[in-house]
């Protein structure tokens, strides 16, 4: 029994929180160094999935056969850097990704 209600603690807590956002809205205002803060988490959040992957996941810098993800992230890198798009940087490198691996 102790397990479900562990669950069911988990799920609450983690919905009123996320609740109380919503429900605030424009009401509740964030000092400026939070907001200045939050724009970094898009980027932070795609550094941590797409790092690993490139630098081959558990294997720290094995980059052996891994020139295709390496080129990729390039290819976005660049996207991101020049453009500041995080949805064309990302469209880019996963056709990047694909048209190399589909080439080999």
């Amino acid at each position: 029994m102790s397990t479900w209600a562990t669950v069911f603690a988990a799920g609450a807590i983690t919905y009123l929180t996320r609740a109380s956002f919503i429900v605030a809205g424009d009401r509740v205002g964030f000092p400026p160094i939070v907001e200045r803060s939050l724009r970094y988490v898009a980027p932070a959040s795609f550094a941590a999935i797409a790092l690993p992957a490139m630098l081959g996941g558990d294997r720290f810098a094995s980059f052996g056969d891994d020139w295709p993800r390496i080129i990729a992230v390039c290819v976005a890198a660049i996207i991101i850097v020049r453009w500041r798009n995080v949805p064309a940087s990302l469209l880019a490198g996963m056709v990047t990704l694909w048209l190399i691996l589909g080439l080999t």
